[in-house]
């Protein structure tokens, strides 16, 4: 029987290779078809945890987050209400092509994954064994944006690249870029672009010029760093360095970035409250810079936050109903004709009387209340900022200093006690306490040659009255996330400045009044009143005088009026 049988001729890829090769090729194949096999199943996994997220909430608003006074009573006007989405074709081309040069300049032609920049960013990061680089487009971050996604991972990064193809499977490029637009924030209570156009500008996103919108688009790396409102010279960097990538991106050249250059940047005036700004009262616009300080922009954006803040609802009306009521005595009292704030232009310089007042928890530095001003719907520049002469609003500092150096205190009589040791320790003493001046160092310092914020001087009054300990002021108590999780909780700071027996002696020169220590008058130019007042919690320091300074009315009768004030304040 024949056992002949037909020779079957090699595979093509067997007779490509020497014999030794094909052991190995046949280990590699295998290795390749398991790894296609582990990959598809990374990929369905990935898409299966992707699709868990509900996509219709990318072109929604977040909730807005929420604030309470210290007793828990919501404070009116604040939070995410006053958010304006702008449509696509609201939004200017140029303010368009500076987000895509500075932030995805392949924002239209990639599938909403930058592989290569993703390849790049993860060899510098194995390089640096850290998330040094994230390689992200503007759909990305509107996914992490939108979904809350913060944790530095490679599984949460995976998931962000599975979304982020859902989303450019679901929207079109310019619903991604108007979504992203609306949503992000911008620094100084700016939520979304028309908010920030309307803050910072005064305008709508649509009356945008391309330098405006540069500048905008330069904001957002630093919200509050760029923030123009707070340092113009770095927003105007960040303008210039937009421009710059402009250039490099091919979108405009450096000709017509250089124009862009010479438009004029015009800052909506601080002192005119803009349409669209979330931020209602002096009060909140210190809580909401604080609230910036305390927790990343991502996390402010995603909104639904729970913020109790460390004012007093209840003490702050009393004491601006009290403070107008006291600013209209002294007009009559002066023959004024009582202003009518609607007849001035706002962001002018007010020609009627001014007040700035601050109230801080005495051992804490929570502060209670704050006013800037008169009227914040008609002028909101905040007077608590500005430096005004003290007079003999500064002698409790003068006998500080001097008891602390185990001098006598003269009640009533500062030059008597600060000749005592010397200007330069008076001027040493009062810094320990808060304030900064500026101080002329002669005698006439014992006299109130210096000046003060309304700030520094409740501060310095809290660290007379707390037994020497300058206590820092702050304006949120704690913070809860939109599960009612506490993640921040303030942690009072008191430093000591001056012994107890020299803080004592100190407050020994204030009037007692029913079981609060006061001091009202003015300076001798009759150009600045102070009220300062240590009550059983709080330290109260209130100033009156005009924005162009002017002679208010004689000490005499000023001082009179200011402790009808004080009588009426009570305790």
């Amino acid at each position: 029987m024949s056992t002949w049988r037909p020779i079957t001729k090699p595979s093509l890829w067997k007779r490509c290779l020497p014999g030794w090769l094909h052991a190995p090729a046949v280990v590699l194949f295998q290795i390749f078809v398991a790894a296609v096999v582990v990959g598809l199943g990374v990929c369905f996994f990935y898409f299966i945890a992707a699709s868990k997220y509900d996509l219709d909430e990318v072109v929604q608003l977040p909730t807005a987050t929420l604030y309470y006074d210290r007793n828990g009573k919501a404070l009116e006007g604040v939070g995410g209400a006053g958010r304006k989405l702008v449509k696509r074709e609201e939004i200017p081309d140029f303010l368009v092509e500076a987000l895509a040069a500075r932030e995805d300049a392949n924002f239209f032609n990639h599938s909403g994954v930058d592989f290569k920049g993703l390849l790049r960013a993860t060899v510098r990061n194995i390089k640096d064994r850290d998330f040094t680089q994230g390689a992200s487009t503007l759909t990305m971050q509107l996914a992490r944006n939108t979904f809350d996604m913060r944790q530095k991972s490679l599984h949460r990064k995976a998931v962000e690249i599975a979304l982020t193809l859902r989303i450019e499977g679901r929207y079109s490029k310019d619903e991604i870029l108007t979504s992203y637009l609306n949503r992000i924030y911008f620094g100084s209570g700016a939520y979304g672009v028309e908010q920030a156009a309307q803050i910072y500008f005064g305008k709508t996103v649509s009356q945008l010029h391309p330098g405006e919108c540069a500048m905008i688009v330069g904001i957002i790396r630093g919200p509050h760093i760029f923030s123009p409102l707070r340092n113009l010279d770095a927003a105007m960097e960040q303008r210039n360095q937009t421009l710059a990538r402009m250039v490099a991106a091919g979108f405009i050249t450096q000709e017509r970035a250089d124009a862009v250059k010479e438009l004029e940047i015009r800052l909506a005036d601080e002192g005119k409250p803009t349409v669209g700004a979330t931020v209602s009262s002096y009060a909140m616009r210190h809580v909401k810079a604080e609230l910036e300080r305390i927790m990343e922009t991502e996390e402010i954006v995603s909104g639904g936050l729970r913020v109790t803040t460390t004012l007093d609802a209840s003490w702050q009306k009393r004491l601006e109903n009290e403070l107008r009521r006291a600013l209209s005595d002294i007009e009559a009292e002066g023959g004024w004709e009582h202003p009518t704030l609607s007849s001035h232009e706002p962001g002018s310089e007010a020609e009627y009387l001014q007040c700035a007042a601050v109230t801080t928890q005495t051992n804490t530095g929570a502060v209670l209340a704050l006013l800037g001003g008169r009227d914040y719907s008609h002028s909101a520049y905040d007077r608590t900022r500005s430096k005004r002469d003290l007079g003999s609003a500064f002698e409790p500092f003068v006998a500080a200093a001097a008891a602390e150096r185990r001098k006598l205190v003269f009640a009533g009589k500062p030059i008597q006690t600060g000749r005592q040791i010397g200007p330069a320790e008076v001027v040493r003493l009062a810094k320990r306490c808060g304030i900064s001046g500026p101080f002329l160092e002669t005698e006439d310092l014992f006299r109130g040659a210096v000046a003060a914020t309304t700030m520094e001087m409740s501060v310095g009054l809290a660290t007379l009255g707390n037994k020497g300990k300058k206590p820092k002021p702050y304006f949120i108590e704690s913070i809860k996330d939109s599960e009612g999780k506490l993640i921040y909780k303030a942690e009072p700071r008191r430093d000591a400045a001056l012994s107890e027996q020299a803080a004592s002696e100190a407050v020994g020169v204030l009037q007692d009044r029913a079981g609060t220590r006061c001091f009202t008058g003015a300076t001798g130019s009759e150009r600045d009143a102070w009220t300062l007042r240590l009550g059983p919690s709080g330290s109260t320091a209130i100033w009156i005088g005009f924005d162009v300074p002017k002679k208010i009315a004689g000490e005499a009768r000023l001082k009179a009026l200011l402790d009808e004030f004080v009588e009426r304040l009570g305790n």
